[in-house]
């Protein structure tokens, strides 16, 4: 083949090789924008994860801890008290399926937004409620969410909008509790995780009091 045509096709393949990785990096970006993340406090992390984990659009939630001044803390250390933490869930969604907005809608309608000192049966600093923002948009649909369960409620919302902290996983043992087969040993005696969540989950009175406070529009009451 002459050297010129060699070139020429050189040129091409090189061309069509730009063009595919163009559209892969605009596709990989238009990907990492619509999964996104967002953090929230609701009380105990195994009930959000529980609740958060059946929404369509949902990719992951991880029961964790944020807004705290502690780096990596325990869970003994934040129910102790004195990090600052709260006992919270990151939530990781495809923006395509679910919006912020929905997600908000959700969260404040599953816990007792009326509640100052913790949720349910959980008192303390760590098991407060929280909207954690990470962006102006995202404070200002927090807003627009809280004003509208107010307004729904006809009480005071007393969940805060905080800014995003650095969120820290908890430990393993913590993750997908409601749904583990593994035995572990409660008040009621040994039982399996899944059994001892639906156990305290009842005794705590978390559905109870929401579907009290929301009646029909709470929306994870009876999935348990």
């Amino acid at each position: 083949m002459p050297l010129h045509h060699k070139t020429r096709s050189l040129k091409t393949v090189v061309l069509a090789l730009s063009i595919l990785l163009g559209v892969a990096a605009q596709l990989g970006r238009a990907e990492a924008e619509e999964i996104r993340t967002t953090v929230v406090a609701g009380g105990c992390f195994w009930c959000v994860e529980s609740d958060f984990e059946r929404v369509a659009g949902v990719v992951e939630v991880v029961s964790g801890f944020s807004g705290g001044t502690v780096e990596a803390p325990t869970y003994r250390e934040v129910t102790r008290g004195g990090t600052g933490h709260l006992e919270a869930v990151e939530i990781t969604y495809d923006a395509d399926r679910v919006s912020y907005a929905q997600l908000l809608h959700l969260f404040l309608r599953s816990v007792d937004v009326t509640d100052a000192g913790g949720q349910f049966c959980d008192r303390g600093d760590s098991y407060s409620t929280a909207i954690f923002v990470a962006t102006g948009a995202e404070r200002a649909i927090a807003e627009a969410a809280i004003a509208e369960a107010a307004a729904a409620l006809g009480q005071e919302v007393v969940t805060p909008i905080r800014d995003a902290s650095v969120f820290w996983p908890a430990e393993d043992y913590h993750q997908g509790y409601y749904r583990s087969d593994e035995v572990t040993l409660t008040r009621f005696g040994p039982r399996r995780k899944s059994v001892a969540y639906g156990l305290y989950r009842d005794a705590c009175g978390r559905d109870a009091r929401v579907s009290e406070l929301w009646g029909d529009a709470a929306p994870f009451v009876g999935d348990h």
